[in-house]
């Protein structure tokens, strides 16, 4: 490898060995570097890729809210603002219990290369909480985005940094989230925020954005290979907005999937998710706050295996979707032994680094989720758009912008990695695609 990327690697590791996610997305996406920074030596002259894995700004902050039975509680806030170079700091807000600074720093790292490939005006940025939504009311969950929002108001804008939704954010958090910034700041500026509600500034289709994005790009890697999505069938994790959404195209375009997953394990339906039925019933699932996917099988009589995750079943196609490290090495033995062709990467990081080499190493074609996913802030983008504009657009046409945007990542994504003489690679073309185009903004900005 050469040196000076090598020694960028190490720095990471050693100086965040207690953030492990982040450590193994630097590492994801430098490892595909070496042949762009051996044409650019003035990257390195400038320290690029040290001022790169350092956010130009992180902060934290005290969340305090009052619980139904009137005691009091804190959490911690974050937001990171990590690379604004080719336009606002853009990225999702997180409510997990789990959520600290190395989760916000790789999701944020991630950020910057997934919105690069949108070919959009918007950086990276990822924020959050370790305030876990589950089993609170919604008294109780207003109280707690009015407060999150009290300390982050100052710092975002339209101009600056446009949150949105991630897991445990929804619409109902947007909302909250949104009524306390315009309370504050006495002023409409709904660009502020994407995955609005539709009354109040939201795009059409943004909750299916992701997993309509997602099919969109697997139907392009088909093309490659001569085969179509036609009968295909999909092996996915989760059942939120993700999954859901693509369940919805895939069953729209043909193809089944056949699992879905949750904390309790997971199901397996033969007939694939494919009514529209079926497909409702994982927006009540969700509703429920239960967050048990063994709902789904004792309502249509499906085989539920508690514990478990579905990587092994025989499919066609694995779209891990849930949420990071879902797949560790043993799984993509189990999925590779299936004779999985495909393995298109959904949620942030779903897959630990070793895990995804030997899938790579066993011939499967692999898709990387920063360009994958890339179809959700996309269409927070066209928001964006549509919001500056005063316009609202049909679903068909926020749809049809969507897919070609998709189609553009895929192609960036052959073209880079062709252009460096890695073939057909995916995950380095997505990986060299995403950093070139913030790497040239940042040097003609100049060192800083």
């Amino acid at each position: 490898m050469n040196a000076y990327l090598a020694s960028v690697i190490e720095n990471v590791k050693s100086k965040y060995a207690n953030e492990p996610e982040f450590v193994q997305t630097v590492e994801e996406v430098f490892s595909s570097l070496e042949p762009v920074i051996e044409r650019h030596p003035e990257y390195e002259k400038a320290d690029l890729l040290n001022r790169m894995v350092e956010p130009e700004r992180m902060f934290t902050f005290r969340v305090v809210w009052m619980a139904d039975d009137g005691t009091w509680h804190t959490n911690v806030g974050y937001r990171c603002q990590f690379n604004g170079a080719i336009g606002p700091y853009k990225g999702g807000l997180r409510f997990q219990a789990n959520v600290y600074p190395g989760i916000i720093k790789f999701l944020g790292f991630e950020q910057i290369f997934k919105n690069s490939l949108t070919g959009l005006p918007i950086g990276g940025g990822k924020g959050g909480s370790d305030f876990d939504p589950a089993g609170k009311s919604d008294a109780e969950i207003m109280r707690f985005c009015q407060s999150y929002m009290q300390a982050l108001y100052r710092y975002i804008g339209p101009d600056v940094d446009v949150p949105a939704g991630d897991m445990g954010v929804g619409a109902r958090e947007i909302g909250y989230l949104y009524g306390e910034y315009r309370r504050l700041k006495g002023v409409f500026e709904n660009g502020v925020f994407t995955g609005k509600g539709f009354s109040y500034g939201g795009s059409r289709i943004r909750p299916e954005a992701t997993g309509f994005g997602a099919v969109y790009y697997l139907e392009n890697v088909l093309k490659h290979e001569g085969e179509s999505i036609q009968g295909k069938t999909i092996a996915c994790a989760g059942f939120g907005n993700v999954t859901w959404g693509i369940c919805k195209k895939a069953a729209e375009l043909g193809a089944k999937v056949v699992t879905l997953s949750g904390p309790d394990g997971y199901i397996y339906d033969p007939d694939g998710v494919t009514t529209s039925e079926k497909v409702a019933y994982l927006l009540e699932m969700r509703a429920s706050g239960r967050n048990v996917v063994k709902d789904y099988a004792d309502k249509f009589g499906v085989e539920f295996y508690p514990g478990e995750k579905p990587w092994g079943v025989k499919v066609d196609i694995c779209m891990p979707s849930a949420m990071q490290n879902d797949v560790y090495l043993e799984h993509a033995k189990k999925i590779a032994q299936a004779g999985v062709k495909y393995y298109i990467e959904v949620a942030n990081m779903p897959t630990t680094n070793d895990a995804l080499r030997y899938l790579m190493d066993c011939g499967l074609i692999v898709a990387p989720s920063k360009a994958v996913n890339a179809g959700g802030v996309a269409t927070s983008a066209l928001e964006m758009a549509q919001n500056s504009e005063r316009m609202v657009w049909t679903a068909q046409e926020v749809d049809k912008q969507l897919r070609q945007i998709m189609n553009t990542i895929y192609t960036m994504s052959v073209e880079a990695a062709e252009e460096y003489g890695l073939g057909y690679n995916l995950v380095a073309g997505a990986n060299i695609a995403g950093f070139q185009r913030v790497a040239d903004a940042m040097m003609a900005q100049g060192v800083f």
